[in-house]
């Protein structure tokens, strides 16, 4: 069911056919890494978008290293009969810790082990590293479809997590009958991290943004000159993190319309008092856009 303080707003799953007028000319601010946000940025581009990227939030390594390499180790051993993947930078832990071990990623997990994920993208990531993808859900793309699907009573599973994920992942998994182990793969900070213990392990050249799609980055002092002036039509906010810090550095947004990937940052923001003018149904590029695409059709193509 949707957060009772999310207003019912646009929703959108998949590309209109209108979208490239409704988009074109709309400049989009996507709160990301320009690395990260490539994808996005690309297909924005196509649609006479004007992507835009102010990074609020980075990812350093786990401070615990012993106790992820215990679990790694025990990963190995075929002590979990299943993996869980809940993001794109869990997979960066995964080919880090591989380069460390002088191995491949997916030596790191044994032939009896299976592997979940929440979504398209990190399960596109993950079998790109050679990790074979056992379970994802298609149509709730999230920890919260992960868990709908989850029919392993007695399974042992490994968890590997950003140090403020929500329990909902764990505690729905356990809900279910499993033994869950959760560690801490990686803490999340303020951008930028710090140099000696950013996360930055290089993620495959078929899944790595391509040159031309890297947009042109924003300083927190520009992005808040351009709301002021109203010519920022939306931003685009990945996480719950991501609302939290776009509610400590931006607010307020004026004419700017907020966009949340997910219900649980579109909850975040309802509750740090941020009007979400649509969610995106799917943590994917095309769902990012159709959301967009959905406010910018309500309201007319013109400001």
């Amino acid at each position: 069911m949707p957060h009772p303080d999310v207003p019912p707003a646009a929703t959108a799953g998949g590309p209109a056919d209108d979208e490239a007028g409704v988009l074109a000319g709309r400049r989009v601010l996507i709160t990301r890494s320009a690395d990260r946000a490539g994808p996005l940025a690309s297909l924005l581009s196509g649609l006479g978008a004007e992507p835009l990227v102010l990074p609020l939030i980075d990812f350093e390594r786990a401070a615990d290293q012993r106790s992820l390499d215990a679990a790694l180790d025990a990963l190995a051993a075929g002590d979990f009969d299943w993996l869980v993947v809940s993001s794109i930078t869990t997979v960066r832990v995964l080919v880090e810790k591989a380069a460390e071990r002088g191995t491949t990623p997916a030596a790191l997990v044994p032939a009896g082990t299976r592997v979940a994920t929440i979504g398209p993208s990190s399960r596109r990531i993950l079998e790109a590293v050679g990790i074979p993808v056992a379970l994802a859900p298609v149509d709730t793309q999230s920890a919260e479809g992960l868990v709908e699907l989850w029919t392993e009573e007695c399974a042992h599973v490994l968890l590997p997590q950003a140090d403020i994920a929500a329990p909902g992942l764990r505690e729905g998994l356990a809900a279910r009958g499993s033994a869950v182990t959760a560690v801490v793969a990686y803490h999340t900070v303020d951008f930028p991290a710090r140099p000696e213990l950013r996360l930055d392990a290089e993620l495959p050249a078929a899944v790595e943004p391509s040159p031309h799609a890297v947009p042109r980055e924003l300083s927190a002092q520009l992005a808040r000159e351009e709301l002021d002036a109203g010519t920022l039509d939306a931003v685009v906010a990945a996480s719950p993190s991501a609302a939290r810090r776009i509610a400590a550095t931006l607010l307020p947004l004026g004419s700017c319309r907020f966009i949340a990937i997910g219900r649980p940052t579109a909850a975040e923001a309802a509750t740090l008092g941020i009007p979400v003018a649509a969610t995106a149904q799917t943590p994917t590029p095309d769902g990012i856009v159709a959301a967009l695409g959905t406010v910018f059709a309500n309201e007319g193509t013109t400001r």
